[in-house]
Parts: structure tokens; C-alpha cells; sequence
């Protein structure tokens, strides 16, 4: 049997590493760079092992769902709303971000300037309506080789421009925005929509969901961690929004394909939920998943709402948040009521989801009050 778990790996990371991990090097230059790894480190220990109890709850279920369809299952109507509306407003943030993002970074790619980024973002729509309309299959084939790409891009950065590190821009902190980091990389940790479909790769090799997630988590900590490292060690409080625009316009590769990746699988997540968990069929579940975005990304340009860090802030910890509360509760009902036995199980406790939990409503509060 062909071995899935490249494919599997590439899915997950691809999805994980996208526009948040754009976002972060500028987040951490306004905070300071020994709280961002703070921050990085705290929300990434989080972030694993919410998705081991999400690897277990699909493991523990039989038949195809997204994670409204779990929440059905074991948190009832009102828990599949909650998660409906998780979803939506993180992946829709998401997708309108990546929008946004691709645009001015393939403007500034050929020309060297942002002037035609509202053009290049509906070219990139357009482009990713088609082959998101293909489906999973043609996603395999594009996940595994833009996860080799973005790698080696990162590395090239890092041995390129690491001599140009200044201690001065590595040792501030500015107390005013310690908490500015937080949302960002909460949502540059989320990747919960592409379990499902780690797990449809991997049908008939479950067995290999508990490393894949395990290295679906260790790739992007390195990356982002050696990314933040050199971008905000050479430019400091300087670093720009999209962090590529601060480097010469051949590294902008970077950012298409992570973009591109993420993009694509979340774009199928959305359409699957629709498909799958509502039962609207595959047309019509593309239609919703491409065409809101397109709404709101036209919407947004026009009355000029909200920014490109904005978007993932509040997505991080809104949609991360509620979200990763309802898998806590799902994975303590998955281990009663599922009708599978899992590959993997990791202990859960009420201590645990409570203590989860307020770290997460907390920092809904503080996005919004601070």
C-alpha cells in the first residue's frame, strides 16, 4: 500500500503555514522579539494538543464530517451552531485575508510596487475558484510540492540575510503591545478544518494521524521561529505588515505559494462542511465557499473596513478560540459516545478544558479591550 503520510504532512503544514505566518514578524517588532517567542511558545504547546484531542475525536468517528458535523454529534444542534459560526467567521476572515495579502505581494512581485494589487487579488480569485472546484485530488498534488518550496524559500532567507541580525533589534520590548502578538500567531496555529482532511488522506493508515500532527506542529514552529528571528532581527520596528514586502521582490515566491496552499485547502474545508455537514451537495457548497469571500474582500475594499494584521487578530482569537473550547468538550463526549475505536487517545480532564478555556476568553477580552 502507498505510504500517505507525505501527503497528509504536506496538507496540514501547507494549511498551517499561511497568511498568520506573514503576519508575524511584524506583530513581534511591536511587541519585541523575547515576547513573541514567548508568545510563540505559549500558544504552540496550546495549539498541539487541541489538535490531538481533534486527531482523536475523528478518529473515534465513522464517516465523513467537518467539524460542524462532529460538534453535531456530540455537543447537539446548539453545539453544531457554535462551531457553524467558528468556522465561518475564521475561515471567511481567512480566506479575505489571503485575498488582501496576495494581491499587494504579486503587485509588488511585478512591479515593485502595491498600485495593482486590487487586480492581482481577483486574478488569484479567480485562479483558485477553478481549482478549488477539482477537489481533493488535485490538492494532494499541489500540497506536496509547495511544502518543499516554502522550506527551502525560508531557508534561503534565513542563510541569506541572517548576517544582517542586529542584537539592538532583538532586545527591546515595548510594554504597550505585549499582547499584540497573541491573536496573530493563535491564528497561524489553527489548521483545525484541514484535520478532517489529513484524515481522508490517510484512510486504511490511521495509525500515522498522531505523527503527522506532531510534525504538522514542529515544521511551522521552526519556521515561524527562524522567520521572525531574521526578519525582525534585520529590520526591526521597521518589519512591514506582510513581512516578504520587506525583503527584495524575488522572496515574494514566498508568500504566493504559503498563501496559495492555505488558501486551497481551506477554501475545500468550507466547501466540504457545506457538502458534507448540510448536505447542499459539492456545487453548491463550492458556490458559498468562494463566492462569500469575494463579497466580502469587495466589500471591504470598498468602504476601506479593517487591515490585513486586524483580520488575523480577530480571527485568531475568535474563531480560535470558540473553536478550540468546542473540541476540548467534543473530545470528553467523542470518548463516551464515539463508535470507532481510535488509533490514539490522550487524557482529558475538566481541569484541563477549564483552564483552556479561560486562557482563550481571556484573550478575546483583551483583543477587544486592549
Amino acid at each position: 500500500m502507498k505510504n500517505k503520510f507525505f501527503p497528509a504532512l504536506a496538507v496540514l503544514v501547507g494549511t498551517t503555514i499561511g497568511a498568520g505566518f506573514l503576519g508575524i514578524p511584524y506583530v513581534v517588532s511591536k511587541s519585541g522579539f523575547l515576547p513573541g517567542v514567548a508568545w510563540l511558545i505559549f500558544v504552540a504547546i496550546i495549539m498541539l494538543f487541541t489538535k490531538l484531542y481533534l486527531g482523536e475525536v475523528s478518529l473515534r468517528t465513522r464517516g465523513n464530517h467537518q467539524l460542524t458535523g462532529y460538534a453535531e454529534k456530540y455537543l447537539g444542534k446548539k453545539g453544531k451552531v457554535l462551531m457553524f459560526f467558528a468556522m465561518l467567521f475564521g475561515i471567511y476572515s481567512a480566506l479575505v485575508a489571503y485575498l488582501f495579502a496576495e494581491g499587494r505581494v504579486l503587485s509588488y512581485m511585478v512591479f515593485g510596487a502595491e498600485n495593482f494589487s486590487f487586480i492581482f487579488s481577483i486574478c488569484f480569485w479567480l485562479l483558485m475558484s477553478i481549482l478549488t472546484y477539482k477537489g481533493l485530488s488535485e490538492l494532494k498534488k499541489v500540497e506536496k510540492i509547495a511544502m518543499i518550496f516554502v522550506l527551502g524559500i525560508v531557508f534561503a532567507i534565513v542563510i541569506i540575510f541572517s548576517h544582517g541580525i542586529r542584537l539592538e533589534n532583538l532586545s527591546y520590548i515595548n510594554t504597550d503591545n505585549l499582547f499584540l502578538p497573541f491573536g496573530v500567531i493563535v491564528f497561524s496555529f489553527l489548521a483545525f478544518s484541514a484535520l478532517p482532511e489529513v484524515e481522508r488522506i490517510l484512510s486504511g493508515q490511521e495509525k500515522l494521524m498522531k505523527k503527522v500532527i506532531f510534525l504538522g506542529f514542529l515544521i511551522p514552529i521552526i519556521v515561524y521561529f527562524v522567520f521572525m528571528l531574521v526578519i525582525v532581527g534585520n529590520f526591526g520596528t521597521g518589519t512591514g505588515e506582510i513581512a516578504t514586502l520587506s525583503l527584495p521582490r524575488i522572496f515574494s515566491i514566498l508568500a504566493v505559494l504559503t498563501i496559495f496552499t492555505a488558501f486551497f485547502t481551506l477554501t475545500l474545508a468550507i466547501r466540504d462542511m457545506f457538502r458534507f455537514d448540510f448536505g447542499l451537495g459539492r456545487f453548491r457548497g463550492w458556490l458559498l465557499a468562494v463566492f462569500i469571500p469575494l463579497i466580502l474582500f469587495l466589500t471591504f475594499s470598498f468602504f476601506h473596513i479593517a487591515s490585513f494584521i486586524s483580520l488575523l487578530s480577530i480571527a485568531g482569537v475568535v474563531s480560535g478560540g470558540l473553536t478550540g473550547i468546542l473540541i476540548l468538550l467534543m473530545n470528553k463526549r467523542a470518548k463516551v459516545l464515539g463508535n470507532r475505536n481510535p488509533e490514539y487517545t490522550v487524557p482529558i480532564s475538566w481541569l484541563v478544558i477549564l483552564l483552556i478555556s479561560i486562557i482563550f476568553i481571556l484573550a478575546v477580552i483583551a483583543e477587544f479591550l486592549l
